[in-house]
């Protein structure tokens, strides 16, 4: 789900509670999570921006190698080795609940009525000259968008939903592509919604032109990125 505070809904400093897994904002005195500690002493967060985890109310950083899957989880990343042998190497791996999946052909929740879009980035997602763009946030991460443009959003979510879908150290094996549609809705202008049936065809084509135009391309043959 987006990265908000539980109770300001702010998406600034936010921490994350690894007991009952809300959002909080701050971990300074007065702060939502330190309040939230010190009334249901749950002690111990995850900045998600830093992916650094703390100790509250004692404010101190925990540095433990144990915390590490949970790290992954919300930032799985892929070499270009491991990409060059994601189709050579079908093995299955088994969540953290004891399912078994295999990378790349797990569920995305439907949170609504956006069945008709997941349908659709779960076949792109297997796309291998797509995935393995994606994959590699590298090959995106430095490309130079006007300032206030907000289409570059799709590119960020579809890569990181991507990573997440291919994730071979998932705790379940489906994902929420609750992030990734939020930006679908903000950068269609509500024409693609969560909670509204859509044409997955319309939606197919709306969503490629908005990555290739996103990632600097034109619409002569060979001008983007991608």
């Amino acid at each position: 789900f987006e990265k908000l505070c539980s109770i300001s809904l702010s998406h600034i400093n936010v921490y994350a509670c690894l007991v009952c897994g809300k959002y909080f904002q701050g971990r300074g005195l007065k702060s939502h999570a330190y309040i939230h500690s010190v009334q249901l002493s749950h002690h111990v967060f995850l900045n998600l921006h830093t992916l650094k985890f703390y100790c509250l109310p004692d404010n101190y950083e925990i540095i433990d190698s144990s915390l590490e899957d949970i790290t992954y989880v919300l930032k799985p990343t892929f070499t270009a080795q491991h990409i060059a042998h994601l189709d050579k190497q079908a093995k299955l791996s088994r969540a953290y609940d004891g399912t078994t999946y295999l990378p790349g052909i797990v569920g995305l929740n439907n949170i609504k009525a956006n069945d008709y879009a997941n349908a659709v980035l779960q076949a792109l997602s297997n796309v291998p000259p797509l995935r393995n763009y994606f994959l590699e946030e590298e090959n995106y991460r430095h490309i130079q968008r006007p300032p206030g443009d907000i289409m570059f959003l799709l590119v960020q979510r579809f890569g990181e939903l991507m990573r997440k879908l291919w994730n071979p150290r998932n705790f379940k094996a489906h994902v929420s592509p609750h992030e990734m549609l939020q930006a679908v809705v903000l950068c269609s202008k509500k024409n693609f919604q969560i909670t509204k049936q859509g044409d997955g065809v319309e939606f197919l084509s709306w969503f490629l032109n908005a990555l290739h135009a996103a990632l600097g391309g034109t619409k002569r043959k060979k001008k983007s990125e991608w």
